[in-house]
């Protein structure tokens, strides 16, 4: 087996921050919690921005702009930026960061479905902000829009500026999806597939799933013309990490996907995390990836080649 991958996944549109007070919000805690996470291992940072005020999520180049220097400028991780940003947005508020800041890496869902939280309503019931409760209640009439159009849109867009993609795939539909773009020349390899278990709307968190996932896209792509990984959603996120790893792909941890730290209690940080995936991995006697050794995998331009700002 090769170097293992591991991406944090920082902040996100899914918790909101009354869940958990570890949660990243302001551009201080977001950049330090990235820089933490990069220290304990992980060689890519997957970014996305919140209001400081209110805790709302937000794809204002500005408040990325109060992060992004400084996180390239304190560790060396690859700076993924989001292009999903919260199902509530237009695809051009989406963009704005990515388009902005020109990263190495931006996330790309493959697919419109449907993105449902309520159930987190069973677990809590107290809310620091009044749109946090709203947020999750109406979570069952949204639809988390990613059309063909769309898709093409933001692959041509970011593909012009030397950005490649983390490409997330939610069920087996997404990885026909991608595979489209690919014979239509709008996705190159190496293709790095991220393929999401555990979200409601999405593919469930058997380990069926996993092998069912990891078969069609290697009949799909072929065993060098991408790379693996995989992220599981909320309680998941180790065991399904662990299970990828163990068939030879890359993990995705991080507070965006999951609160949890041990059973029953909050992950204190994502660089907790981090370190528990690290943990499991070397256990496997797995060498970890540098973010060069990311650099070269994917073939990304290099952190020289970004946006000015960063």
């Amino acid at each position: 087996m090769g170097k293992v991958i591991i991406t944090c996944a920082v902040t996100g549109a899914v918790h909101t921050p009354s869940m958990s007070p570890y949660l990243p919000q302001t551009p201080d805690e977001i950049a330090q919690a990235a820089i933490d996470a990069a220290e304990a291992g992980a060689a890519i940072v997957h970014l996305h921005a919140r209001d400081p005020e209110t805790g709302v999520p937000s794809q204002d180049p500005a408040i990325f702009a109060r992060f992004l220097p400084r996180i390239a400028q304190e560790c060396d991780a690859v700076i993924n930026i989001t292009t999903g940003g919260a199902p509530t947005m237009t695809i051009e508020e989406r963009l704005r960061p990515a388009t902005t800041f020109k990263p190495e890496i931006a996330s790309l869902n493959m697919g419109s479905m449907n993105f449902v939280l309520y159930e987190m309503l069973n677990r809590f019931k107290e809310f620091k902000y009044d749109w946090e409760e709203p947020y999750l209640r109406t979570s069952d009439q949204n639809i988390f829009r990613n059309t063909y159009r769309d898709i093409e849109h933001i692959l041509r867009t970011c593909g012009d500026q030397g950005t490649r993609f983390e490409i997330e795939c939610y069920d087996v539909s997404h990885l026909y999806t991608a595979a489209h773009f690919r014979d239509r020349g709008l996705l190159t390899g190496p293709i790095f597939l991220q393929t999401v278990f555990g979200i409601r709307g999405g593919i469930g968190a058997h380990y069926e799933d996993i092998a069912m996932m990891k078969r069609t896209a290697d009949r799909l792509f072929g065993a060098d013309d991408y790379v693996w990984s995989v992220l599981g959603g909320g309680r998941n996120q180790m065991s399904i990490a662990t299970i990828s790893a163990a068939l030879g792909g890359n993990v995705r941890v991080g507070l965006e996907d999951s609160l949890w730290g041990e059973p029953g209690k909050l992950a204190r940080s994502n660089a907790e995390q981090v370190r528990r995936i690290r943990t499991v991995l070397e256990a496997l006697s797995l060498e970890i990836a540098t973010p060069d050794d990311v650099r070269g995998m994917l073939k990304l331009k290099g952190s020289s080649d970004v946006g000015a700002m960063m």
